[in-house]
């Protein structure tokens, strides 16, 4: 039985303010059954493979040659492209499926597996991901990318198999290191007035913010803290900030500069655990983190790590406490209380508002008998 009569079809829309467009064929597929089987999906695959989205492919793969978009944002074109020729409320099988199988045609490796009438689709993954399913398929890693859908899976009460079909080609490593982010319309940006004060000086700033944002990264899992870090801001959020930033402490020592920001990273924004906020733990990028009216001690010690960067390229270790995420910046000469990594000497810059106001070099006294772990380490580049 087929879900459609084969006709042409015209496909456009918007992804983060570039067209997308296509002329393909809406090829007959096979009903996907109750019970989903090998080869009722083997079927599904040969069917799309052999019709009309051959236009779908080579459209897709230009859009990544010529933005030189990273993984995690290309797999979200992907993921609009299979919602408009199968919507996801209508089908999600076949939606999965439609996106397992672009995903796979553009060159990544990427199994489904499957338990009655549900598909978990993964994709090959080197890097370390959390807070989601993974596994090992011969001898290499991969990381599921629709468990948000399902809620919850007790993976010993229900098996898995795995849906074994070879796609030409598709050798790609998928990352979900972000080096860039897209080149949004201006338009597309709004304007979030922030405040703080500073040396009883009052600053404030109009940030231009992109909700596009928080759509492209709301089911972007845990990685570790060098990818997200390391997230840049986007253009206009960029331009509307960093200068400004820049301006407010020209004239400031390296040392007050650094304070001013760590001051503006904990007072500029409100509190919120990422379980209160999100029902689980949720790393923001700094750009994230300027759009949320919340965020936790994660979150502002990425914002904090993206302005130090930026404005004065120091180097950076992030410092992982069991219930608490700071960071510390090495100075030419130390301030306060000094942690001592590699033989180089960093001071405490708490980004993270405190029940008292913690100086610059100044750490939490509860946490002066707390062991804890340096998750990163970032040392400029000679240039």
């Amino acid at each position: 039985m087929l879900t459609a009569q084969s006709a042409p079809a015209h496909l456009q829309f918007d992804f983060c303010g570039e067209p997308i467009q296509f002329d393909f064929d809406l090829t007959p597929t096979p009903a996907l059954l109750a019970m989903l089987t090998q080869e009722s999906i083997l079927a599904f695959y040969d069917s799309l493979n052999n019709g009309g989205y051959r236009q779908v492919v080579k459209v897709l793969r230009e859009y990544k040659e010529k933005q030189g978009s990273d993984d995690w944002l290309f797999y979200q074109l992907i993921r609009q492209t299979a919602q408009h020729i199968s919507p996801k409320a209508n089908n999600y099988v076949r939606y999965t499926l439609f996106k397992w199988f672009f995903l796979s045609k553009t060159g990544y490796d990427a199994i489904l597996t499957i338990s009655k009438d549900r598909v978990l689709f993964y994709t090959r993954c080197d890097e370390n991901i959390y807070n989601i399913p993974h596994r090992i398929y011969e001898g290499k890693q991969y990381v599921c990318l629709n468990y948000h859908d399902y809620g919850k899976i007790d993976f010993e009460k229900d098996q898995f198999e795995t849906v074994a079909i070879a796609v030409p080609g598709a050798e790609k490593v998928f990352s979900y290191k972000i080096r860039k982010l897209p080149e949004f319309r201006p338009a597309d940006y709004r304007v979030k007035d922030l405040h703080f004060s500073y040396n009883e000086n009052d600053y404030h700033f109009k940030v231009k913010l992109n909700t596009q944002v928080r759509t492209l990264f709301n089911n972007y899992p845990a990685v570790d803290y060098e990818s997200y870090l390391n997230i840049p801001l986007s253009r206009e959020t960029y331009r509307s900030l960093i200068p400004m930033l820049k301006k407010n402490i020209k004239g400031m020592s390296k040392r007050n500069g650094v304070d001013y920001l760590m001051r503006f990273t904990r007072y500029a924004f409100l509190f919120e655990r990422d379980t209160e906020q999100f029902g689980s733990e949720k790393r923001l990028s700094p750009e994230q983190t300027l759009l949320y009216e919340q965020s936790d001690c994660e979150d502002r010690v990425a914002l904090f790590f993206c302005l130090v960067k930026e404005i004065y390229d120091l180097p950076m270790i992030v410092l992982s406490y069991p219930n608490h995420v700071t960071i510390a910046v090495q100075f030419d000469k130390p301030v306060g209380n000094v942690i001592v990594y590699n033989g180089n000497r960093y001071s405490i810059c708490e980004p993270t508002p405190q029940k008292q106001d913690l100086l610059l070099g100044q750490s939490l006294p509860e946490l002066s008998k707390v062991s804890y772990e340096v998750a990163y380490v970032y040392i400029p580049q000679k240039k």
